[in-house]
């Protein structure tokens, strides 16, 4: 039976060594509310999970029985040639860093996958902006893809909300049915304080931002690798901070 369009499939490497490895993962994960399903391979030490969790969840429930996880490959259900997209929020207040992951789950679905800290507490908005120029930091990310027409309307790059926790974290999973990743490759996120709408969103202090690279899809990360213009291996990328200063990357 076909799995609901806003699931998702996310392979995960882990660092598997036995048979109670594999019952310890899978036990983990078994009867959690949101994974759907859940294929582990002692051999290629390998962990896929089809969940409408956030990957940063089922990392930790992963991570839980003490092996280091890292997510690999992230694609839609029955995935063609639908394309994935991978932002490093590298732009902007230094303090804040993140990955924001992007999957066509089906032709007409988007799910954004994230987790960023060092974000002041509250709510906040996450925007696609036109140009993939970080040269000027946030400023030189070009406007809000489709910028209002009508005060009544939300502009095409307007992703949703993100809800930071007191520690400075977000983790989100969003869905989109208006944008296609293939024809966000090469633009930006912006990540924009606060979150009201208003009739210029673009006026709102820009936090952070990073731009949108193609990325690996399920089962084709064979070098390991986050993204297909990343040269740092999934291994090496746990000791580089992409998700915050004072710890290991969680992406």
């Amino acid at each position: 039976m076909a799995a609901p369009s806003d699931s998702a499939v996310m392979e995960f490497a882990v660092n598997l060594s036995c048979e109670g490895c594999v019952k310890s993962v899978k036990d983990s994960l078994k009867e959690v509310n949101g994974v759907k399903s859940v294929h582990v391979d002692l051999a290629k030490d390998q962990v896929v999970v089809e969940s409408t969790l956030t990957s940063a969840q089922v990392q930790s429930l992963i991570e839980r029985t003490g092996k280091t996880a890292v997510l690999q490959g992230y694609g839609g259900i029955n995935e063609t040639p639908l394309e994935s997209g991978v932002v490093q929020l590298n732009a902007g207040d230094k303090n804040i860093q993140g990955v924001i992951r992007l999957v066509q789950s089906n032709p007409s679905k988007c799910i954004i996958d994230g987790t960023i800290d060092g974000l002041p507490k509250g709510k906040h908005k996450l925007y696609i902006h036109e140009l993939g120029d970080i040269s000027q930091d946030c400023d030189s990310c070009g406007n809000i893809l489709g910028a209002l027409s009508q005060q009544t309307e939300k502009p095409l790059g307007d992703l949703g909300e993100i809800d930071v926790a007191s520690d400075g974290r977000a983790d989100f999973r969003l869905t989109n049915e208006r944008i296609k990743v293939w024809e966000m490759i090469g633009r930006s996120i912006v990540v924009h304080r606060g979150s009201q709408d208003c009739p210029n969103p673009d006026i709102r202090p820009k936090l952070s931002c990073g731009i949108i690279a193609r990325s690996a899809g399920l089962f084709q990360n064979s070098a390991k690798k986050i993204c297909s213009c990343d040269g740092v291996t999934i291994w090496d990328e746990r000791n580089v901070p992409a998700a915050g200063p004072s710890r290991k990357s969680k992406i």
